[in-house]
């Protein structure tokens, strides 16, 4: 990050994408050791980390899409410009090829004889790191028409958010792989086995935009308790107009399936995330610096994201844990080890900025 945009750090957001890459690590670590026994949602325990571990992910591609939007609108020049433009395409390959590479079916490189259909199906399967990377393309895009038709950043980035959830329930009951290719279906509906497909995951990332837009063209207005007021009530808003959607279908007689692509799913979560960065940045108002690890796991979310899927699930040339202990700790032990698997990425993001590791692709 260049001296400029270190002098307008946001702290709130540094905390919000350290809570949301540690939510993640200890999300993947509890749901592939816990036992399916300790799996109560009568449990309050249990119910609580299941309802964050639903709203891990919208948080995560919120605040992706918040902080490259912040840099983007950082850079006061125009598109063709812009450094921030070749960085995104960069990024956003970089994060697609990371993304079949962690899931890559052979051990083999070349030699695709032995790999099975199941695991041809996982490989192709959309997960974040391919959401997050389109998702970037996607920004871009919306930026040079900002720019071309001259159109505010808000209103272009919030009607495309918008359209993407208005249109997710109908993508998400189309069979694709009826005439696309499997890797390209994926992209669009759960069907093929994706867990992040682009309708409705890419709303979130473009609606983080709208408030990396606000931040960069509103200098400090993040130490503004207005600003936090303001954050929580549209959060609110979202969250009311979720209740009243159900209320409605329950009154005409409409059944809605909750799935991913649910309206008033959508809307719920989308107001919690507003909520929560409304109390994490509230809570920052007053501080002017954040230990220094907060911030360099904030920066290294692809890099801890990456070592802890190895760790956790392995991949075709390594088995995790979830290969030997798939399912079958108990409480304490899982929370041993998830604790173990949390501090094992401090240390690693501490060891390499004290040894100075040069890993510029993999930092924001």
């Amino acid at each position: 990050m260049s001296s400029s945009e270190n002098k307008h750090r946001i702290i709130f957001i540094d905390l919000i994408r350290a809570f949301a890459v540690f939510q993640m690590v200890q999300g993947h670590t509890v749901d592939a050791l816990l036992s399916d026994s300790y799996r109560n949602e009568d449990n309050i325990i249990y119910a609580v980390w299941y309802f964050m571990r639903g709203m891990t992910a919208p948080i995560f591609m919120f605040t992706a899409g918040t902080v490259f939007t912040y840099l983007f609108r950082l850079v006061k020049e125009p598109f063709n410009k812009n450094v921030r433009v070749v960085k995104g395409i960069k990024r956003g390959l970089l994060l697609i090829f990371i993304g079949y590479l962690l899931r890559y079916p052979t051990w083999k490189l070349v030699d695709f004889s032995d790999v099975s259909e199941y695991s041809w199906n996982v490989f192709f399967a959309v997960d974040v790191l391919h959401l997050i990377g389109f998702s970037l393309f996607i920004l871009l895009f919306l930026f040079y028409l900002s720019e071309k038709l001259k159109l505010n950043d808000y209103i272009l980035l919030s009607l495309s958010a918008l359209v993407i959830f208005i249109i997710s329930p109908l993508f998400f009951n189309i069979d694709w792989e009826a005439f696309l290719p499997q890797f390209l279906a994926g992209y669009f509906y759960e069907g093929s086995g994706s867990l992040f497909p682009i309708f409705p995951w890419a709303g979130y990332v473009v609606a983080g935009g709208v408030l990396g837009s606000y931040l960069a063209r509103n200098p400090m207005v993040f130490k503004s308790i207005r600003f936090s007021i303001n954050l929580a009530v549209i959060g609110a808003a979202f969250i009311v107009a979720s209740f009243a959607l159900e209320f409605i279908l329950e009154i005409i007689g409409e059944t809605a399936d909750i799935n991913a692509a649910s309206t008033s799913l959508i809307l719920f979560r989308l107001g919690f995330v507003l909520i929560l960065n409304a109390i994490v940045s509230f809570i920052s108002i007053e501080a002017n610096s954040i230990p220094k690890f907060i911030i360099l796991i904030g920066r290294n979310t692809l890099l801890i994201y990456v070592v802890h899927l190895l760790i956790v699930y392995g991949s075709a040339w390594n088995p995790g844990l979830y290969t030997y202990f798939a399912r079958s700790f108990t409480g304490w032990e899982t929370l041993l080890f998830t604790v173990l698997v949390l501090g094992l990425m401090t240390l690693m993001v501490l060891l390499e900025n004290k040894f100075n590791i040069k890993n510029k692709q993999l930092v924001t």
